[in-house]
């Protein structure tokens, strides 16, 4: 039904997390980055940002040709409506899990990912990009913490795509310079999310592309050398 283009990261495992949370059938493509296989045509024609995850949903609900989409976001609230799982049906809970979402989007993935930029793959390490960003990484885990004090998940009682699109992002937290014990309520939530068997089941899938060879200098130009391709305009 799905075809899930996919590499072993944070944003890739927020799909992985969806589909076998929900048992939805799917076909995992693995996408090499480090080769630029995100710049292939084909791929392209799906995911014009040349970023991972995307998906080809061959059954969508209006019963149309198939869907494809980019942007891990989009795609999770995508597959919720679409298969009525994973978002709160009460209206206030689904508004509060939609912003949740937004918050990952906008913060905690662009924040933590600049965080592992400048401390791990940076060929200049600069001391005020690294605080910088391991600051405002402190500072995203202590919202989510102070947000969890009362809560069992993000959006209430229910597992739901506002604790999948987030969860990843935690994962790496020690790549990340922080302490999890810092953030008892967030540390809480992480490990009844970590337990979880479709969480099991979905880094288990990623796991045979997990081992990859360390990223080459070739490989950082193509990570993270890119441009539009088109000349500047003074």
């Amino acid at each position: 039904m799905i075809d899930l283009y996919h590499a072993p990261t944070p944003n890739g495992h927020k799909l992985t997390l969806f589909l076998e949370e929900t048992r939805l059938p799917y076909r995992l493509i693995p996408v090499k980055l480090s080769r630029g296989e995100q710049f292939r045509p084909e791929f392209l024609a799906i995911s014009p940002n040349n970023k991972i995850p995307a998906l080809v949903d061959h059954a969508p609900a209006d019963g149309g040709p198939p869907v494809s989409m980019f942007e891990s976001g989009a795609m999770l609230l995508y597959l919720a409506d679409k298969t009525g799982l994973l978002v709160p049906r009460d209206a206030r809970l689904r508004n509060e899990a939609i912003q949740w979402l937004f918050w990952q989007v906008g913060g905690l993935g662009p924040m933590a990912g600049q965080n592992h930029h400048f401390g791990l793959y940076a060929p200049i390490k600069i001391s005020y990009a690294i605080d910088r960003y391991i600051n405002e990484t402190n500072r995203l885990y202590g919202v989510l913490d102070r947000h969890l004090e009362n809560r069992k998940f993000i959006a209430g009682d229910g597992y739901s795509i506002a604790d999948m699109a987030s969860y990843p992002w935690v994962v790496p937290w020690k790549r990340q310079q922080q302490n999890l014990d810092d953030f008892p309520n967030l540390r809480r939530w992480f490990d009844m999310a970590r337990q979880r068997p479709g969480t099991q089941r979905a880094y288990a899938r990623g796991e045979p592309y997990s081992n990859r060879p360390t990223v080459t200098e070739e490989g950082k130009k193509i990570l993270f050398g890119q441009t539009s391709g088109r000349a500047s305009v003074a």
